[in-house]
């Protein structure tokens, strides 16, 4: 497994990787824009018809690496940063997102996705997190500079 810096540089390269499969495995063109999560919801919905939920490793992997892109996403609209927190009630600590004084956990409902089914859409999801987000913290029309985009 590679080494990285910060949360933040493993949370991006997942997200990397979830583009390439997504294109290699499922066809589907991921770009980072907000439109780009109904994909991720399709992929997801036929990730979790075959996806073995007694095989811990297995799940892992796919939760860290659609989580991964799901929370790129929020993180490069609104202008958020990574941590690893302690998710409230738990006892371990979770890649966290963090945009405006929210904390998103972008993997756990990629985890609940996959294990709950559809009541867990990641896009409905989504339009939520934009709908409180948009009070708190409007967007001037620009994506995060450092990410190039």
């Amino acid at each position: 497994m590679a080494e990285f810096q910060s949360i933040a540089e493993m949370m991006q390269s997942c997200a990397e990787c979830a583009v390439e499969t997504a294109r290699d495995r499922f066809g589907f063109e991921l770009d980072y824009s907000e439109e780009s999560i109904e994909s991720l919801e399709t992929i997801l919905a036929g990730v979790s018809n075959s996806l073995n939920l007694l095989e811990n490793d297995q799940v892992e992997e796919q939760v860290k690496l659609w989580g991964g892109y799901l929370g790129e996403v929020v993180r490069r609209y609104w202008h958020g940063g990574w941590d690893l927190i302690q998710y409230p009630g738990g006892a371990a600590a979770v890649p966290t997102l963090l945009v405006s004084g929210s904390q998103l956990y972008p993997l756990l409902k990629v985890y609940r996705r996959l294990t709950m089914g559809e009541g867990e859409n990641v896009w409905k999801f989504y339009e939520q997190i934009r709908s409180r987000l948009a009070t708190v913290h409007p967007l001037d029309g620009t994506r995060d500079a450092a990410d190039g985009q």
